[in-house]
């Protein structure tokens, strides 16, 4: 499966990476990705609530991407989880929505499913939106 386009210049290197996120979804209004359980586990034999975090924090982030342009940029702010349902195997899949999406801020509610599509987190991310650097 291709990346789709996506509104910053690579993934190499990045936490997406070491986590095996791969994003299966890029739209005005809808970001999808998915990660793998194996890898981002704690002592417990659980999926970690930060790796939760993180993938969460990445389909904000794109979404916030989007919304902010090629001139802009977008920063997470604020972002809470609440964790509903542990996960031991398989993979989790995320999906952000747009709840507002200003000039200045845009926040998000992010759902998290595993492979039987159970809720296990769902999260909100406010992100800042500023014009890109030009230096």
């Amino acid at each position: 499966m291709s990346t789709p386009d996506l509104p910053y210049p690579q993934i190499d290197g990045t936490l997406m990476e070491s986590m095996g996120m791969v994003i299966t979804h890029v739209a005005p209004g809808c970001v999808k990705a998915s990660m793998p359980v194996m890898g981002n586990l704690q002592p417990y034999g659980l999926l970690h609530g930060g790796a939760n975090a993180a993938l969460a924090e990445t389909v904000g982030s794109i979404a916030g991407g989007m919304h902010a342009g090629s001139d802009g940029v977008s920063l997470g702010l604020e972002l809470n989880c609440t964790h509903h349902k542990a996960v031991r195997s398989g993979s989790v899949h995320a999906v952000a929505t747009p709840i507002h999406e200003g000039s200045t801020t845009a926040t998000y509610a992010i759902e998290i499913t595993d492979d039987e599509g159970n809720l296990t987190c769902t999260a909100r991310l406010t992100c800042v939106i500023r014009k890109r650097s030009r230096n």
